[in-house]
């Protein structure tokens, strides 16, 4: 079975759900997904992508986004989601929120289940993709497995 650790910001969509369980044609895949709670990345770069997308009234509610103990409540939700719908669509899938360090945790989930691939799932961050400080960026230099970068889908 191909194994693949999904780091995810936002619940799965359906279209996620769809592109990431077809990735290996007919192959059995397994996914281990990390949730990253919305609210622990940094605010300023969140309203610039928003700005950079034209989106200027998600730039406005940045400062409404839940923090620290308060995002955890809707990272979990958005995890249950997204695993009932992998599940849905015949994959296995377990996951859990990431709290501290993601790159450290993504290094020891990767090694602890000898993972095929990780797979980073985020909506687009110029600043950080700019500087390459993005998630996958970071992760290539630190995994040892080969990292796709997918661009979220919203609903």
């Amino acid at each position: 079975m191909f194994t693949s650790v999904l780091m995810i910001e936002q619940p799965l969509t359906a279209v996620d759900v769809d592109f990431v369980t077809n990735l290996h044609g007919d192959d059995a895949v397994s996914f281990i997904v990390l949730m990253q709670p919305r609210g622990d990345q940094d605010r300023l770069l969140r309203a610039i992508d928003d700005v950079a997308l034209g989106e200027l009234p998600e730039a406005i509610r940045e400062g409404d986004e839940p923090e620290g103990e308060a995002a955890l409540g809707p990272a979990a939700h958005a995890l249950a989601h997204s695993l009932n719908a992998l599940r849905a669509k015949g994959a296995n899938a377990v996951g859990q929120i990431v709290e501290d360090h993601p790159l450290d945790k993504l290094k020891s989930v990767v090694d602890e289940h000898g993972a095929d691939e990780v797979i980073v799932l985020t909506a687009p961050h110029f600043v950080e993709e700019f500087f390459h400080r993005d998630w996958a960026s970071r992760a290539r230099h630190k995994v040892g497995v080969p990292v796709l970068k997918l661009f979220a889908h919203n609903e």
